[in-house]
């Protein structure tokens, strides 16, 4: 659609009484049947998609403001407004709402605003319309006393507003101001005071176009001068004729963007600094005023942006070297100015539409604002870095991508000192602010531009690892600059709270580099040694700073990564932590908690090339601490580490166990046997797949002090041992063959029966390799007796049963056998 008389933006009033902008499409008035009624519809110029559906009702008030804006509210508290692009689009579409309304087009509102009781609205009916007093100086008190009266019904405000557009009131009250501050009458420049901000609060546009017009304007904030509540008069129009000037350093050819920027200004300052404070009542009295503000700094800015030859030039002059510094002042100035409505109309484009959004960042690049950002940025004005500031955060906020490609293009040309993103670096760390504000905002912004989720990836390039890259050789260095410099020595050289804070602000930013970053942090901490210097910060007397340091050293180690672990170990990088947990001593505060958490989280992940090395040098001073269990914790894990190490064949063993992957048969079972005989218990961590579980809760010692014993005295008669071979019929096969020894002390007869569906990984247990159902699978009724024969005499062995009573009466038998001895015999 190529009509742009009906082109327009649709606005919406949030909580914070700000416009939000919905979107640019085309208007249009028709019949709508869902609506049953004449409706506006505004679809988008984008898609075509429906931005505005809204039925024209015939009760709603409808605003008509600056020739070309449409207000009215659906609902409490939802206002709406139509921009049109030209005024003949807003008069059609106006005729079109008044033609519902039954009104005349030729009134800027439809309806009453507020309603009324219905005494007071015939009381105000009766009367045709409201007769203002000549305008006299004479008749001041009584004008003050009819606009104020006037001021809390809104129909006496309507006529009030209406009676002072068509009589050219205004134009004569401010004549009357003349004669006033020539007699010095203070009484009548205090009523015209009165007057005027009465004025204000009619909330009429009408009556604002007037007031803010050029020949007008200044005798307006002339009255507002006189508040009667003051014992002097402000000096307003001093300050805006004689303080604030306006340099056209980059003349400015558009005469009504000249204006239009001179009656913003005005009407900014009497808003922020001439009428007082409104109260509660009279905050959305002043709504007109801040539209008319707002739609006038959208309009500037839509003007600065299409003047290509003002921008050029401003950003031209603004970066070239040949430019004297008395002149890069001035421009710094002009720069300043328009910085500071660039800066307010991004925050207004961050609830654009993506396309206009677009449109306008692009021109900002177009125009060369990141070479014009550098320039400002070096300079010494504090206000007009702190402007550069705010405009380089929107742009990092709307597309880090574009500033990432700019920092990396000037790479190639210029020394690493002058890098934008090395200035930012630098402004961070220089931050006078004792609160260090300013460097806050500048982290978070580094953060945005390191962090590769926002990154993009295309076929012929990775935006991650051009950039990372680019940064680990240009800018890291300057980013650990004052953490390195501040950490030569056992203790931090400088430990005030200032420098505290910005070495826990690099040190955020370095966490958050480890967490995302893989290599290129590692090898950038490694290779410098980053780690040992950050942990000398944990001797800080700031308690923030060592818990940074803590927390990134925490970081590193919740990667579980053997590259950093080994890093960790060769320096001995657990000592300064050791020393800040027994420095800290029993008291229960967060850096005990973290020290703690670290050492469990070790523990609990079982890292063992960690675990081994706390054991082994720190573990005389972590002995006593008793009232956790972690440093215990950590122990035993270093001993069953250690356990398994001397026991290699353990590891076999037990994955065997584990899987359920032999099967016992005549050709291998003397084999396995011998290999349960020659392997030492106290490896056997998976002892649980064969104990039942009414014994897993038995002490490790009572176990293993009979087997220990056991097994000595099978040494010491080895000689006198003989091998007995008992062939029984197992569901007519030939039994398994057992090649076992037992010493002459040993209990000539044990007897049970089969328990095999209990035990866990044996014969008969359910899903193991003998199971009912499986392959190879033994029934309990055709178990057999078996019995063994030893020096001593007979031993019986029989499969146990499963039955839990028989079980606890063999346990109860000084001489039987370990229950877990016994389910390993079952079990083979």
């Amino acid at each position: 659609m190529t009509d742009t008389r009906r082109r327009v933006k649709v606005y919406t009033l949030n909580e914070d009484r700000q416009w939000d902008d919905r979107g640019t499409g085309h208007v249009s008035s028709c019949y709508v049947e869902r609506l049953k009624g004449m409706s506006l519809l505004v679809r988008a110029e984008s898609d075509g998609s429906l931005l505005l559906e809204s039925k024209i009702n015939p009760n709603t008030a409808y605003q008509k403001q600056q020739d070309t804006l449409i207000v009215w509210s659906e609902a409490e508290n939802y206002d709406l407004a139509l921009s049109f692009q030209e005024k003949a689009g807003c008069d059609e579409i106006w005729e079109k709402i008044c033609q519902v309304q039954g009104k005349d087009p030729s009134v800027d509102i439809t309806q009453d605003l507020v309603d009324e009781s219905e005494e007071e609205r015939f009381d105000d009916m009766s009367s045709p319309g409201l007769e203002l007093p000549s305008c006299e100086l004479s008749r001041l008190e009584e004008i003050a006393e009819l606009v104020a009266s006037s001021l809390p019904s809104p129909l006496r405000r309507e006529k009030l507003a209406l009676a002072l557009e068509n009589e050219g009131y205004i134009k004569k009250l401010l004549e009357i101001f003349h004669v006033c501050e020539d007699l010095e009458n203070i009484e009548g420049l205090h009523h015209l005071y009165e007057i005027i901000k009465g004025i204000f609060l009619l909330n009429r546009t009408a009556l604002f176009e007037v007031m803010f017009s050029e020949e007008c304007i200044m005798d307006v904030i002339g009255c507002l001068e006189y508040d009667p509540s003051l014992s002097q008069s402000r000096k307003h129009r001093e300050f805006l004729t004689k303080t604030a000037k306006f340099k056209e350093v980059i003349p400015i050819s558009d005469p009504e963007l000249k204006q239009k920027i001179h009656q913003t200004y005005r009407v900014q300052y009497i808003q922020d600094m001439v009428l007082p404070t409104p109260s509660v009542f009279e905050e959305n009295m002043l709504s007109t005023l801040h539209s008319f503000i707002f739609f006038n700094k959208v309009e500037i800015v839509g003007m600065l942006q299409e003047d290509e030859k003002f921008l050029t030039d401003l950003f031209a002059q603004l970066t070239d070297e040949a430019t004297d510094e008395e002149k890069r002042q001035e421009l710094c100035g002009a720069v300043v100015f328009q910085v500071n409505f660039l800066k307010e109309f991004c925050a207004f484009s961050q609830t654009l539409q993506p396309q206009n959004r677009d449109a306008f960042f692009k021109t900002l690049s177009n125009m060369g604002i990141l070479p014009a950002l550098e320039v400002i940025l070096g300079m010494d004005d504090a206000q007009v870095r702190s402007a550069a500031t705010d405009i380089f955060s929107y742009l990092v906020e709307y597309n880090p991508s574009m500033v990432r490609e700019f920092v990396m293009q000037e790479a190639q040309q210029n020394d690493d000192d002058i890098l934008l993103i090395n200035l930012i670096i630098e402004h961070m760390i220089c931050d006078t602010d004792p609160e260090l504000g300013g460097a806050v905002l500048l982290m978070g912004l580094l953060r945005t531009l390191v962090d590769p989720e926002n990154m993009l990836a295309t076929a012929n390039k990775t935006e991650k690892t051009e950039f990372l890259g680019f940064f680990y050789k240009h800018c890291m260095h300057v980013l650990t600059a004052p953490l390195l410099a501040n950490t030569t020595e056992d203790k931090p050289s400088k430990d005030d709270f200032q420098t505290a804070q910005l070495l826990a602000l690099i040190l955020e930013l370095l966490t958050f580099c480890v967490e995302h970053h893989t290599y290129h942090i590692k090898n950038y901490i490694i290779n410098k040694d980053i780690l040992r210097r950050v942990l000398v910060l944990m001797a800080s007397k700031h308690a923030f700073l060592a818990l940074c340091a803590l927390r990134f050293k925490r970081k590193i180690i919740g990667l579980k990564d053997e590259f950093y672990n080994r890093y960790i170990m060769k320096s001995f990088l657990f000592e300064p932590v050791v020393k800040a947990f027994l420095n800290n001593g029993s008291r229960y505060n967060l850096m005990n908690s973290a020290i703690i958490e670290m050492f469990e989280f070790i523990r609990v992940e079982d890292i063992k090339s960690l675990t081994a090395h706390v054991i082994e040098n720190y573990w005389k001073a972590l002995e006593d601490v008793d009232y956790v269990q972690t440093f215990k914790g950590l122990k035993l894990r270093f001993e069953q580490q250690r356990e398994r190490q001397d026991n290699p064949k353990l590891d076999s063993m037990r994955s065997i166990l584990r899987n359920h992957r032999y099967r016992r048969d005549a050709r291998t079972l003397e084999d396995e046997e011998e290999m349960w005989f020659n392997t030492d218990e106290d490896d056997m961590e998976d002892g649980e797949a064969v104990v039942p579980p009414s014994d897993k809760t038995k002490n490790d010692e009572d176990i293993m002090d009979p087997i220990s014993k056991f097994m000595e005295r099978k040494k010491l008669k080895e000689s006198e041992e003989k091998e007995v071979l008992l062939k029984t019929n197992l569901s007519g096969r030939q039994s398994p063959s057992f090649k076992l020894s037992f010493s002459s002390g040993t209990k000539s007869n044990l007897t049970s029966q089969s328990s095999a569906s209990n035990l866990p990984g044996s014969p008969g247990s359910p899903g193991s390799p003998g199971s009912p159902g499986s392959p190879g699978s033994v029934s309990k009724s055709t178990s057999q007796m078996a019995a063994i024969t030893t020096k001593g005499g007979l031993v019986g062995l029989v499969d146990y049963p499963d039955d839990d009573e028989e079980d606890d009466e063999d346990e109860d038998k000084e001489e039987t056998l370990p229950l877990s001895k016994k389910a390993k015999l079952e079990s083979s």
